[in-house]
């Protein structure tokens, strides 16, 4: 308010509310060469006296959706390297590489998927890395800081061979958000899929990645992985699964001549497949034919010839 007040010795408190602007703020970020930073400040005017202030750093966040379509579309990049120079070339070095989507928050792990194929002499490495890019714009000119955030590392690959990431996982580390719509400071994220080449220059493919704040919620990528994980997943049983079943072993090879004759039932009669192919059934499964165990009989076939009898005592 305008009017001055009066106060008495002792503390008082007074509640103070703001309304932030409805235009979109910069998320609050503290980088290499400069910050977005927001502040809550309170100030006590004293006639007579000097201004008595105090200040207290206000976080804003603004958020990125990564359901958004344009960050659910795949990013896929392939590239290919002569090894060696002139005439002494020993052969090429092929990557390619791709993502599901391009936008990930912070915790979430980066499927990737890679194909690489060394037909040079040397002995490479693959490897994955996520770089954090800071730009800064001011007074027309432009300052750029980079750095590595996360990487992870494949097994080495021989002369003449290929391997292939079939999702492997890059955990993102705690980072600062995507910054994009700021025209003094940006921070841009990428993924790096290089390989290491003893003697040469590194093979590299970049893939952009927006950190976001609000986790994915769509469909589309995680049907897809579903139904390729499934299909890998079931490929085991036509491996396993042999084309003629092996049935169990006979019974008359685990009992006596005497026993399997007493308990022989009569053999049934055969089944009319085509009669029961008519009905409404879905499928149809040949059984197996083998002699079953001896039928269950209250009478012991085998009595003793002397009886035990118990005495039986009850106590009321």
């Amino acid at each position: 308010g305008e009017e001055n007040l009066i106060l008495l010795d002792g503390r008082h408190e007074f509640p103070f509310s703001f309304q932030l602007p409805q235009e979109p703020l910069v998320t609050s970020f503290t980088g290499k060469y400069g910050s977005i930073q927001y502040y809550v400040k309170a100030v006590l005017e004293r006639p007579a006296v000097p201004d008595q202030s105090v200040q207290t750093e206000l976080q804003i966040i603004s958020h990125i959706d990564v359901s958004s379509p344009a960050l659910l579309t795949p990013v896929l990049r392939s590239q290919e390297k002569m090894v060696g120079c002139w005439f002494f070339t020993s052969g090429p070095v092929s990557l390619s590489a791709k993502i599901e989507r391009k936008g990930y928050c912070n915790g979430e792990a980066i499927p990737i998927y890679a194909e690489i194929e060394n037909c040079s002499s040397r002995l490479i490495v693959p490897k994955a890395a996520i770089f954090q890019t800071q730009t800064y714009l001011a007074s027309g000119k432009t300052k750029t800081f980079r750095q590595m955030v996360a990487n992870v590392r494949g097994n080495h690959i021989a002369s003449g061979s290929t391997d292939t990431w079939n999702g492997k996982t890059l955990k993102i580390p705690p980072v600062s958000p995507s910054i994009l719509d700021c025209c003094i400071i940006r921070v841009e994220y990428s993924l790096a899929v290089y390989i290491h080449i003893p003697g040469a220059k590194k093979l590299m493919i970049e893939m952009p990645v927006v950190i976001g704040t609000i986790p994915c919620i769509g469909f589309s990528s995680r049907n897809s992985s579903i139904t390729s994980q499934f299909s890998m997943d079931m490929s085991w049983l036509a491996l396993t699964m042999p084309e003629q079943p092996e049935a169990p072993p006979n019974y008359a090879d685990v009992v006596s001549e005497e026993e399997f004759s007493r308990h022989v039932p009569a053999y049934p009669p055969p089944i009319d497949c085509e009669e029961q192919l008519c009905c409404p059934v879905f499928a149809y499964i040949q059984e197996f034919r083998f002699q079953p165990p001896p039928l269950y009989s209250e009478v012991d076939p085998h009595p003793t010839d002397v009886e035990e009898v118990q005495p039986v005592s009850f106590m009321l």
